[in-house]
């Protein structure tokens, strides 16, 4: 078996166009691949019966993030609790030069934990969410 390295981060969102727009413009991410998936291998695979799905890959350096729609969608909708303490909690981390220039730059609709903050480890950084209501956490490189 060879060492595993990171491939990519997939986030599950409901509208893929909106997810794709976000990420593009607010982190300046390139679409390196867009595609559809469905049938039966696909569907056993995700455990979701008669599954088919809409993807974009994104260039985020070292990994990919992989934004996906299914259709059709879960209507329960996103969890209810997206606090990032509870267990299962996830959060897609992304490094910028400067987390207060990127913060100060920051459409006024993009919703914030709080400012930038610097932690006892010496790293700033700032928690956004996406229009799906997923956590990036944004860091100095």
């Amino acid at each position: 078996m060879s060492d595993p390295t990171a491939h990519h981060v997939g986030i599950t969102v409901a509208d893929l166009d909106r997810a794709v727009a976000f990420y593009t413009e607010t982190f300046d991410l390139d679409v390196v691949a867009e595609f559809s998936v469905g049938g039966d291998a696909f569907a056993d695979a995700v455990a979701v019966e008669g599954a088919a799905a809409e993807f974009a890959h994104l260039d985020a350096g070292g990994a990919i993030v992989e934004l996906v729609a299914y259709d059709p969608t879960d209507e329960t909708g996103p969890a209810d609790d997206p606090d990032l303490n509870r267990p299962g909690a996830t959060h897609l981390g992304l490094t910028v030069d400067d987390v207060e220039a990127f913060y100060e730059g920051l459409d006024d609709d993009v919703p914030t934990l709080s400012p930038p903050r610097t932690t006892e480890s010496g790293t700033t950084i700032l928690f956004v969410r996406d229009p799906e209501g997923n956590l990036i956490e944004v860091l100095d490189a």
